[in-house]
């Protein structure tokens, strides 16, 4: 027995070793939880109130949740927001016509009057969040069904989200941490006028394109440039042309004096899902099956895509940002699927497994509480195995797969609704909806290029997909159907009243059920869905089990390593991770350095490829070094450079602050050799891929002459003024104030400017 508890203690005393700043993605809230002289050591200047605080102004207050799938900051009093080009994408090919390239040729607003609208783009900022476990919790106790316990947590969830939005025009959301374990009120205040201000071409914030895409060296100017407007009163307002620039609460200040291998570096942002507690069956069935199917249907999508955006103008912009968003998430599921094998992930998680059975197992008490944890985690994944591929493919290739799917979907059910109404106002008003709802699609979607996806994807469904598991229309098709999914869609196309603006003009005019029902578009929607519906069914069992089991095993990793901080997984919330700026070994014999350079871009030329086309002027400039300000010590324009923070999607666009909370960067991306790491962080070779800030205003002052925005920004640390100019932390500034408003800056201290001894590795070659 002693023997026993021995080896229990030896193995917590292994597992239990202080946790690598750079791995985590904290809840600012609990910053303070973290050793604060580690991070001091690492070169945090700032105690956890400046970067969070409900009461004063703080770092908080600059970070945007940027439509929900990005992250920007504010980097002036007057509400301009700085994100990455491809958060911004959607919103620049919007604005774009072929006579007004603003893709190709970028946009840079001179004015406020120039600033381009943008329908359904939002701002979020967080006003405060709150613990609310035990409040949940405590509802809950007792209940043993998942799904009464999850109505249950709605049902308080909307009771105190309820609570917190009363008398004021905040929004507020409880969300989930540690798979159920905690739970946090989320309250925001929302800025529904967001405007294009600036953007390069996309032969600057896209170089390099998909070849480049998650790899370094990378070389890529990912940045736009939004503004938050607000209604006179200084609060949240649909747009209007008499809506002013927001006045900030807090902006960030810009750094330009440069970075060294070991600065401190820190990310702020809404990163969007990781899943770092996987089990190892869950990683199995991943590799094996998920992320294939994932890859081989975009990749059917992408290659229809490519060729007719090469062939029409209008086709190309049409498409551009979904091509992007297939093409971004097909790249990452190959790199991962790659990573997880190179990097033994899966061998990790089964040495995690065992240790944790080893403590459940050592003590009665502990074992009645945990032990059931794993065995529950097994066999729900288990239990989807033979679904994984279908479900995958009912979303990638089925609802998914075509525009008209889900459009038909949709439309089907407004008109069920609509056809009900008597005749009277209402249903004048509904038909006018239904109408403005349609032109929107059809002006969005290329039909010939739909019904192409709609082909070559029921195609993949049909043959890797169990019949037994296809939706009905597919099943009655049979084997007659292999090769002929193209004169399927011929028909269907030719016939649906949703794929042709006069078919269901027409069809409002005299609308009936009959022909409704009988629509082949509506009939392959509803099929879909249907097998959809009975994907989660078939799933509810192993579902309940994966949620209990994953729960209990959380709450048992945390008490059997009591001496370790841990984070939560990202679910879209706010979060700070800490790192330092790093070089890495990819592989033997191979060292990458920690920056690129404007003469690796140049390298990289080739104006046969779209992908790494230089635009003129700024070659021009480069040619001539006009760097100005923005130059290094080194005498080269640094343009990306890589760090050791933790981030995944959604944190697109968040800032990377150094130790005083000044801007120097703006991350963009992961690197491939660690695109395992939204399932495990990978600390050798792990690296956060950034814009430099200092291209980024070269770019946006110099190439495009935009100095009416750099004028409005609180820039500091010039490398030609001799001495260095330093703001005031946050604190300090809020120090300065006592309302919300945007603080007043303290006087600038000047700081002797140091020569570091270090030298620059050779710069990277060109890929």
């Amino acid at each position: 027995m002693k023997k026993s508890i021995a080896m229990v203690l030896l193995l917590v005393a292994v597992i239990t070793t202080p946790l690598r700043a750079d791995e985590g993605m904290w809840l600012p809230m609990l910053i303070q939880r973290l050793n604060q002289q580690d991070l001091q050591k690492m070169g945090l200047q700032l105690t956890p109130d400046e970067i969070y605080s409900v009461n004063n102004a703080s770092l908080k207050d600059a970070i945007v949740s940027m439509g929900g799938f990005c992250t920007g900051e504010i980097i002036s009093p007057n509400g301009l927001m700085l994100t990455n080009h491809h958060c911004g994408y959607d919103a620049i090919r919007e604005n774009s016509t072929v006579e007004k390239d603003y893709l190709t040729n970028g946009f840079w607003a001179k004015t406020h009057q120039d600033e381009l609208p943008n329908e359904g783009l939002y701002a979020s900022f967080l006003v405060r969040m709150e613990d609310v476990s035990r409040e949940v919790l405590t509802a809950v106790e007792g209940i043993t069904s998942e799904a009464e316990r999850n109505a249950k947590i709605a049902e308080v969830a909307k009771a105190i989200s309820g609570k917190a939005k009363e008398g004021n025009h905040y929004k507020a959301e409880v969300k989930s941490f540690f798979a159920g374990n905690e739970f946090y009120l989320f309250v925001y205040e929302v800025f529904t006028d967001v405007r294009l201000v600036g953007a390069p071409p996309s032969s600057v914030g896209k170089f390099g394109g998909d070849t480049d895409n998650w790899m370094w060296p990378r070389h890529t100017g990912d940045f736009s440039l939004f503004r938050v407007y607000s209604g006179p009163d200084g609060k949240p307002a649909n747009y209007s042309p008499d809506n002013i620039p927001m006045k900030s609460k807090f902006y960030l200040n810009i750094n330009v004096a440069g970075m060294r291998e070991g600065d401190f570096t820190m990310t702020f942002g809404y990163p969007g899902s990781t899943d770092r507690y996987l089990s190892s069956w869950g990683i199995e069935q991943a590799i094996s099956k998920k992320n294939p199917a994932v890859v081989e249907i975009r990749d059917a999508k992408l290659e229809v895509l490519r060729a007719d955006m090469k062939a029409s103008d209008a086709t190309r912009l049409m498409y551009a940002s979904k091509y992007a968003q297939i093409a971004n998430y097909w790249k990452y599921f190959i790199g991962q699927t790659e990573q997880l094998k190179r990097l033994n992930v899966k061998n990790e998680k089964q040495s995690i497994e065992r240790r944790y059975k080893v403590w459940a197992e050592g003590d009665p008490a502990r074992n009645e509480k945990y032990g059931s944890a794993l065995g529950m985690i097994e066999k729900g994944v288990a239990m989807k195995d033979n679904t994984v591929v279908g479900g995958t493919y009912v979303l990638e290739a089925g609802l998914l797969g075509a525009d008209a799917i889900l459009f038909s979907y949709r439309m089907s059910q407004q008109l069920d609704a609509y056809m009900a109404l008597p005749e009277g106002a209402e249903k004048t008003a509904m038909k006018e909806e239904l109408k403005a709802t349609a032109d929107a699609f059809f002006a969005e979607t290329d039909l010939n290029t739909d019904k192409k996806l709609f082909a070559v994807t029921q195609e993949l469904y049909s043959k890797n997909v169990p019949v037994d598991q296809q939706p009905a229309y597919m099943q009655a098709g049979g084997s007659k159907m292999n090769g002929k999914w193209q004169d399927y869609a011929n028909k269907a196309y030719g016939k649906s009243i949703f794929t042709d603006s006069g078919r269901l003009n027409n069809f409002l005019n005299k609308p009936t059920k009959k022909t409704l029902d009988a629509d082949p578009m509506k009939i392959v929607s509803a099929d879909l869905f249907a097998v959809y519906r009975n994907q989660a069914a078939l799933n509810t069992e192993a579902n309940e089990l994966l949620a209990r089991g994953n729960r209990i095993f959380q709450d048992g990793l945390r008490n059997m390593m009591p001496e370790k901080d841990f984070y939560p997984d990202a679910n879209s919330t706010m979060r700070v991770s800490f790192g330092n700026v790093a070089n890495y070994a990819p592989k033997d014999g191979v060292i990458y350095n920690h920056f690129t350079t404007m003469e690796g871009l140049l390298a990289k030329e080739n104006p046969n490829d779209d992908e790494f086309i230089v635009p003129t002027r700024m070659k021009e400039l480069a040619n001539k070094r006009q760097f100005g300000r923005y130059i290094d010590r080194d005498n080269s324009l640094h343009v990306n450079f890589i760090s050791t923070n933790d981030i995944t999607g959604g944190n697109s666009g968040s800032p990377v602050l150094n130790g005083r909370g000044e801007l120097i960067g703006l991350a963009f991306d992961g690197n491939w050799e660690a695109m395992s790491g939204d399932i495990n962080f990978e600390p050798s070779v792990q690296r956060t891929i950034s814009v430099d800030i200092r291209y980024v205003l070269w770019y946006i002052e110099v190439c495009a002459g935009a100095d009416n925005l750099t004028a409005e920004m609180r820039i500091v640390g010039g490398r030609n003024s001799g001495d260095r100019e330093v703001e005031a932390t946050p604190r300090e500034r809020s120090e300065k104030t006592t309302t919300r408003e945007a603080p007043t800056p303290r006087e600038r201290i000047p700081v002797p400017t140091t020569t570091d001894p270090r030298r620059n590795q050779q710069s990277t070659s060109p890929r």
